[in-house]
């Protein structure tokens, strides 16, 4: 690498990694992390919605959960976006150029899915980003030409990296899906090789643990993942579609995909800026994923981030193209910085409105204020926590209660309420509710035992998600007791309300959801 290069990459790396830590600092858990969290805290082979993969690296990096604040719940995505912004520019530059390399890891760090998603939050796509870059980087070194003399290591290490995206995300099917699809149309002398079918059976063993965990769980997992992107549940769905495809455009930076728009143009207007098998291999990783939600989401409501790691490809292929569209110019290419510029205005903007509210206040009802406001996704919990312990805890009456459980009605807020609240403070959460709701804690409720006759219970709801306790436990609780309302303050606003309540004496003790393990 020249030092010029080197010294940008490495300042690129190393501002990146100390922003992303900051932010990892100083804003709460989201839903989902929050929720991820009791992957780690209890492990198993399998969960009822994602693969293991994710809680393992949250226990990793904690230390077993030693260390339990958020900066090092989410250490991992932190050390994990450092790393995956260096391969994409070592991909870069081996299929073009170094400055190809170094522009591929810009736009990646400009993408708000990569930089924040995948690179802050801890959420499954952390791990499976990484090893989806690890797999693309050895299979582009498997079909390099004149081809390698360690060509095996490349593609039985591929598969690893693969069958590890596996047990990360179910959608990095679509790595093996992209580089089969690759040979069959075009490097079929790949399917003479052992080593190709070595690499396959790699990954598949690598998946099995979540395999013979569904066989003992009903395969509720596929079923649940199967069920997200059943078609024939309703008709068109134009609404989806589009809240799909403007969710792809933000999350992965308007400006970058106006970039790999352009980039598309050049290639079917015939521009050479990139070898054939580098985009024929690229494509087939990358178009698939992405095709494939934008159909779903015409009858399904889908994320937009599901279909975000095609985007890493696109990002190539748009680096080789600036390259070339710029190659008179030695600096890095204007639409580049202002893609930058772009995530650092979206970043500031969205940590001000997170800790401040200036930008917005919903002044809605007493019973839904806050509902309107997506930035308390990411605030509250630990005031919630603080007015909980001082306010109600703290009562003498209340204090034959302290260790109760807590039940929630779905898995958010459950995981919130057990993660800021219960554990600090002894005790922990249940979910009393459908299956396709509470989630993994239909399983954590067997780890504590489940419900029994007489017991009490603490139930929390706040304005922006109210579900009355009396509506929801009427038929499982003899008495429900409501006991105080916590205001829930940013600024000099209240922005939230919390409702505590007691359900006392279990009457109706709810069926094992999960009976026929």
């Amino acid at each position: 690498m020249s030092k010029k290069y080197k010294h940008i990459l490495y300042w690129l790396l190393a501002l990146s990694f100390v922003l992303r830590g900051i932010i990892a600092g100083i804003i709460e858990l989201g839903n989902d992390e929050v929720y991820y969290w009791t992957y780690a805290m209890y492990p198993d082979w399998s969960h009822f919605d994602h693969p293991p993969m994710v809680g393992w690296v949250i226990q990793l990096f904690t230390l077993d959960l030693f260390f339990r604040d958020e900066f090092f719940l989410r250490l991992g995505a932190v050390a994990f976006g450092t790393i995956n912004t260096y391969l994409v520019f070592r991909i870069g530059a081996f299929i073009r150029n170094e400055r190809t390399g170094l522009i591929s890891a810009f736009l990646f760090t400009a993408s708000i899915y990569f930089f924040v998603i995948t690179g802050t939050f801890i959420l499954p796509d952390t791990p499976q980003m990484l090893f989806w870059l690890l797999s693309m980087l050895f299979f582009i070194k498997v079909f390099q030409e004149p081809a390698s003399e360690y060509f095996w290591i490349w593609m039985t290490g591929a598969g690893f990296f693969a069958g590890l995206g596996m047990l990360s995300k179910y959608t990095s099917i679509f790595l093996w899906f992209g580089v089969l699809a690759y040979i069959i149309f075009y490097s079929r002398k790949w399917l003479k090789k052992p080593c190709l079918y070595v690499s396959l059976v790699i990954s598949l063993l690598l998946f099995m643990p979540v395999v013979f965990w569904n066989i003992n769980n009903n395969w509720i997992s596929f079923a649940f993942q199967g069920e997200r992107v059943n078609m024939f549940e309703s008709g068109v769905r134009l609404d989806y579609f589009m809240t799909e495809l403007l969710g792809q455009f933000f999350y992965n930076n308007p400006l970058n995909v106006i970039i790999v728009i352009a980039a598309i143009i050049a290639l079917i207007r015939r521009k050479d800026f990139l070898e054939k098998k580098w985009v024929r291999l690229i494509l087939w990783i990358s178009l698939p994923l992405i095709i494939s939600f934008l159909f779903f989401s015409l009858f399904r409501r889908t994320l937009p981030h599901w279909s975000a790691p095609g985007y890493t490809g696109l990002l190539l292929l748009s680096a080789a193209w600036l390259d070339w569209k710029f190659r008179d110019l030695k600096a890095i290419p204007y639409p580049v910085i202002i893609s930058v510029s772009f995530l650092l205005i979206v970043l500031l903007a969205g940590i001000i409105q997170i800790r401040t509210g200036v930008f917005y206040y919903d002044q809605g009802e007493e019973m839904t204020l806050g509902k309107k406001d997506v930035s308390l996704d990411l605030y509250g919990w630990k005031q919630m926590a603080h007015e909980f312990e001082a306010d109600v805890l703290s009562v003498d009456s209340l204090k034959p209660y302290v260790n109760s459980p807590m039940v929630s009605y779905r898995w958010f807020p459950a995981a919130n309420i057990d993660y800021y609240i219960a554990r600090p403070n002894a005790t922990y959460v249940m979910g009393l509710g459908p299956l396709e709701k509470i989630h993994k804690y239909a399983w954590i409720n067997n780890i504590h035992g489940g419900f029994k006759p007489g017991s009490n219970a603490w139930y929390l709801t706040t304005s922006r998600d109210y579900h009355d306790p009396v509506s929801l436990y009427s038929n499982y609780y003899r008495k429900i007791v409501p006991l105080d309302t916590l205001n829930i303050d940013r600024g000099n606003r209240t922005v939230m309300y919390t409702y505590i309540y007691l359900l006392k004496d279990m009457v109706k003790v709810p069926e094992d959801q999960i009976s026929g393990n």
